[in-house]
């Protein structure tokens, strides 16, 4: 096996794959990245057996078809290392991999290409292509609301559904919830799975181009794959909660303020909220909002935001990191915040409806007791 390639054009695929690679492992072919060289195809891979990535790049000629395994993070530190613009020849002889580029010179271990493990994809029942900025808006508009290791496990992920032509997403902890639905019809059969988070993670990083991205969903497994890249991620084997019984329906006192200026006050009312608990009491009169938050060290912070609202006066206690979460990720300069009583859960969204390219969103966020 025997290649040439610039440092820019390896380490963009490096570092993608890199990212999947985890740092500790309990096998050590886990720690590497399979070097594949077929004609002027360079394809490298990394797994940690839940989520699978392959980066490729054209090589300008072709070199010595062959494949092995090599240390990720090591291969990214030297690439990394290296000055700007420099040539890199990679080179296979007697088990080890030498890497060289101008006077520099590295022999790293390799452990066979053959032990390394495949993500097997299966086939995929729903196959269909998507603009890749649709993907990651609805990913990064939901993500936030995942749990992270909650032993309902099937809340620590994604749950993307396909129902009646409508493609959602949709994340909760079981203390809020966020829904994103996006702007167009998509021809495929109605499904729904649960992508894990480190999944989601990974394809939320891997998204940033204008090609389309083509997805394939299994029954236990996901595929989104372009000309740069190959993501392949297990599904949470588990049923979600029926979100639908969630969102409130019969709210009746609507709250539309400016998003910035709420923002402002609840990150400054934050400051001496309990660091535990981080709960904020809302206090709702005619067109105006008194936010306040104490801590046990007997501190205060009060704000008064002008808001429109004309119904009868209302207390509230709400998390204030949920409700930042959700006006970081609502993007219109009006939000509104509908609620029924002290007891029910709050619906956040734009004040407007979303422009035709948009997704639609909704955030719901259960109050506190304070």
């Amino acid at each position: 096996m025997k290649f040439s390639i610039s440092r820019e054009a390896l380490i963009k695929p490096l570092n993608l794959v890199a990212g999947v690679v985890e740092r500790r492992q309990t096998l050590p072919i886990l720690s590497n990245v399979l070097v594949v060289l077929e004609g002027k195809t360079l394809s490298l891979t990394g797994t940690d057996l839940e989520v699978e990535l392959v980066g490729r790049v054209e090589l300008d000629a072709a070199g010595v078809d062959g494949e092995i395994t090599v240390p990720a993070r090591k291969l990214v530190d030297i690439c990394k290392s290296l000055p700007e613009g420099s040539n890199i020849e990679f080179s296979l002889d007697s088990g080890k991999a030498t890497v060289k580029a101008g006077r520099s010179r590295f022999k790293l271990s390799t452990l066979p290409a053959a032990d390394f493990p495949a993500v097997e994809a299966g086939e995929g029942s729903v196959a269909l292509s998507l603009e890749q900025a649709l993907v990651k808006q609805l990913i990064d508009g939901t993500a936030f609301a995942m749990a992270q290791q909650d032993v309902r496990y099937y809340l620590n992920g994604l749950y993307l559904e396909i129902l009646g032509g409508r493609l959602r997403v949709v994340a909760t902890d079981g203390h809020r919830l966020a829904l994103a639905t996006g702007p167009a019809r998509v021809e495929a059969a109605d499904t729904g799975v649960i992508i894990p988070r480190k999944g989601v993670l990974e394809l939320s990083r891997l998204l940033d181009g204008d090609a389309p991205l083509e997805l394939a969903i299994g029954s236990n497994h996901l595929r989104a794959a372009n000309e740069q890249f190959t993501f392949t991620s297990k599904l949470v084997d588990g049923k979600f909660p029926d979100y639908e019984r969630v969102i409130p329906k019969n709210a009746d006192k609507s709250v539309i303020g400016d998003r910035a200026e709420l923002k402002q006050a609840f990150t400054r009312t934050a400051i001496l909220s309990n660091e535990k608990y981080r709960g904020v009491r809302l206090k709702l009169a005619d067109d105006s909002l008194d936010i306040t938050a104490n801590n046990p060290e007997q501190e205060q912070a009060e704000e008064v935001v002008a808001v429109e609202y004309g119904g009868a006066e209302l207390e509230i206690g709400f998390n204030v990191s949920y409700l930042l979460d959700v006006l970081s990720v609502l993007d219109q300069a009006r939000v509104r915040l509908s609620l029924s009583d002290e007891a029910s859960s709050a619906l956040l969204e734009h004040a407007e409806p979303p422009a035709e390219q948009e997704p639609e969103r909704l955030y719901v966020v259960m109050p506190m007791r304070l």
